[in-house]
């Protein structure tokens, strides 16, 4: 079985994490986003995983080779030369997704992260016997999104409405599909959207089905829904692997400290907190919803909530990081200091507080 994932452009919402790496490689929860796809693709079975992608294809092969032998698993890039908008790329990887077999395909959005009912989804595509099935999920505010009006029993598609000003329902398209290769016939070559062009043709003959989604679902694509996306995740491996999140004294809620990591004494860390590969926390640190990359060294006493520190920087004694602070590669934040919102780019020394949400160059 083969899956593709639209991995896309330049992750211009997630800098700038993204200047140092490509997107799906920008760790989540202690591992690159795309690598929590691809690990439940192959637990189900897939064989051959195609990223359609039309920005520093090279980067992304040469990370992910070290997994392909891991994993057993096959990964090629479908590389655009214009962006193809969400379904062009299907139609540009057409070879690689049609062995002949008449199996379907999985299609996946790169940015999202939820508990991958694959399994059972495939289960559902052949239950219902039409030729695309999409997953769905429950949001509080529709009116954001494009919604998808279905019969509840079915689960059959009946159009779709985009940012509706009315309540018409409150499932939205989740990013997840299970595609029949005959759907590959209904896409040219040309930028084009899967949702606005391909689905709802696909819906007015009957012959789209959507799943209800269980579970938590998150488009962490910007630095908000990241951290809210990490309590999710947290939570649910809370419920179903336990044993892999931190426990103590120190600890305090769904925590997740990499085995290679360092805690001082005095700690409190949690909830919601991912500390990666190599990272240091000296005595007397307070961490509390947020994200610390690999080789990250927090000195005595600082204080972080509601932020990510990008890879291999440094929060001096003392200091305040704070309000979706983002700091990228590499960021030296100097003893005392307070970071309200700061968004710093890589290789930066902070030396000054930063009093107001802003970007430093």
């Amino acid at each position: 079985m083969k899956a593709l994932i639209l991995v896309g452009g330049f992750g211009t919402r997630l800098r700038p994490l993204t200047l140092s790496v490509p997107k799906p490689l920008v760790d989540f929860a202690n591992k690159p986003m795309i690598l929590h796809q691809i690990e439940a693709l192959e637990a189900i079975g897939v064989t051959e995983v195609v990223l359609a992608i039309n920005y520093q294809p090279e980067v992304m092969l040469n990370f992910l080779k070290d997994f392909e032998a891991k994993l057993g698993i096959k990964i090629t890039c479908s590389q655009e030369t214009e962006p193809l908008g969400t379904a062009g790329p299907l139609a540009l990887a057409r070879d690689k997704l049609v062995d002949g077999s008449g199996e379907p395909f999985f299609v996946l959005n790169s940015d999202v992260i939820s508990e991958y009912p694959l399994k059972e989804m495939i289960e559902f595509h052949k239950s219902h016997g039409g030729e695309a099935s999409i997953m769905v999920t429950k949001v509080d505010e529709p009116s954001k999104y494009g919604v998808v009006v279905m019969e509840e029993s079915s689960g059959q598609v009946e159009r779709f409405v985009e940012k509706p000003k009315l309540f018409v329902g409150n499932k939205i398209n989740a990013g997840i599909y299970l595609l029949n290769p005959s759907v590959l016939d209904r896409i040219e070559l040309r930028p084009t959207s899967i949702e606005k062009e391909v689905f709802p043709k696909i819906a007015t003959e009957k012959k789209l089905f959507a799943m209800v989604l269980p579970g938590f679902w998150m488009d962490i694509g910007q630095p908000r829904d990241y951290i809210t996306g990490l309590r999710l995740y947290l939570d649910s491996l809370r419920k179903k692997a336990s044993s892999k999140l931190a426990s103590g004294a120190h600890i305090v809620g769904n925590v997740l400290v990499d085995e290679s990591a360092k805690i001082g004494e005095g700690c409190l860390i949690g909830p919601d907190v991912a500390i990666g590969p190599g990272c240091v926390v000296e005595s007397g640190v307070r961490l509390s919803r947020c994200t610390v990359m690999r080789g990250v060294r927090i000195k005595k006493h600082a204080c972080i909530s509601s932020s990510i520190i990008g890879w291999h920087s440094t929060v001096g004694q003392w200091a305040r990081v704070e309000n979706m602070t983002i700091l990228g590669e590499d960021v030296h934040v100097c003893d005392e200091i307070y970071s309200n919102g700061g968004v710093v780019l890589p290789h930066k020394e902070i030396k000054s507080s930063i009093l107001k949400p802003e970007i430093v160059m």
